[in-house]
C-alpha cells in the first residue's frame, strides 16, 4: 500500500511512501499535511524528526514520549529532569565542511564550540564550517566527551584509557564527574574558579539581640 504526497509548489515532485503491513493510515485523500507529520500510527523515527523538523521539535517529541510512559504508570516527573538527559544527547554536531576553521571532517564537536569557532572565522573574513546535528544514544553520548576520565568511569574503562594514552590527551578537569573522581572541588557554586580567590571574614562575636517579651493575652472580665 502506498501514499502519494503532492507538494503545493509547482516545482515540487510527488513522493510515494510505502505503508508497512499491519500499520493504519491516519490521513485521508485530500488532506493537507506538513513536513514531518506522520502518515500512519505508531512511533516515528527520531532521526527523521531531527532531519526534517530540527532539534527543538525532536527534543519536544522525546520529552513527550518519555513522559507518556511514566504517566501510564502513575508516575509524575518534572520535564527538566528528562530535558537534562535529552540535552546531552543533542549537544554535538558532525563536521561536514571544515571551511577555514580548525575542525576535522567527521569530527564530533559541541554546539557552542562549533558556533564560537565559526564566529572567529567570520570575524576574520574566512569561510565558516558546515555541520549536521547529531542524535546520540545515552551510551555513546557518555563516551564521546572531552574528559576521558569521565568517559572511563562509565564503561569500557580499559579501552578509553588506552585510547587516551595513545592520543596523548589531556583532561583539564572542567566537569563535575572528573573532579569528584580526582577528589577536587567541583567547578560549581563556591567551587567555581571565579569565586575561589575571595577572602571570607568570619566575625568573632555575633550581635546578640535583646530578648523579646512575650505578650500575655488579656482575659475577659
Amino acid at each position: 500500500r502506498e501514499i502519494v504526497v503532492t507538494p503545493e509548489s509547482v516545482h515540487g515532485e510527488p513522493r510515494k511512501y510505502t505503508i508497512p503491513r499491519g500499520k493504519h493510515v491516519i490521513v485521508h485523500e485530500g488532506d493537507y499535511v506538513k513536513a514531518g507529520e506522520p502518515l500512519m500510527d505508531g512511533p516515528v523515527n527520531p532521526h527523521d524528526v531531527l532531519r526534517i523538523l530540527g532539534i527543538k521539535d525532536l527534543a519536544r517529541y522525546l520529552v513527550d514520549e518519555i513522559q507518556e510512559v511514566y504517566q501510564l504508570q502513575g508516575v509524575k516527573i518534572n520535564d527538566k529532569h528528562i530535558e537534562t538527559i535529552v540535552r546531552q544527547m543533542l549537544k554535538r554536531v558532525k563536521i561536514r565542511d571544515i571551511g577555514d576553521t580548525n575542525f576535522i571532517i567527521d569530527d564530533y564537536v559541541e554546539w557552542w564550540v562549533f558556533e564560537e569557532e565559526n564566529r572567529r572565522v567570520l570575524s576574520e573574513g574566512g569561510k565558516p564550517a558546515q555541520a549536521e546535528p547529531l542524535f546520540l544514544g545515552i551510551t555513546k553520548a557518555s563516551l564521546i566527551t572531552d574528559s576521558f576520565i569521565s568517559a572511563a568511569s562509565f564503561q569500557d574503562t580499559t579501552k578509553v584509557l588506552t585510547q587516551a594514552s595513545i592520543e596523548g590527551r589531556i583532561d583539564y578537569l572542567r566537569g563535575l564527574k572528573e573532579n569528584v573522581i580526582m577528589g577536587r572541588i567541583i567547578p560549581a557554586g563556591t567551587g567555581y574558579p571565579k569565586y575561589r580567590n575571595y577572602d571570607m571574614n568570619i566575625l568573632d562575636k555575633t550581635e546578640e539581640l535583646p530578648p523579646q517579651e512575650e505578650a500575655v493575652p488579656e482575659t475577659a472580665n
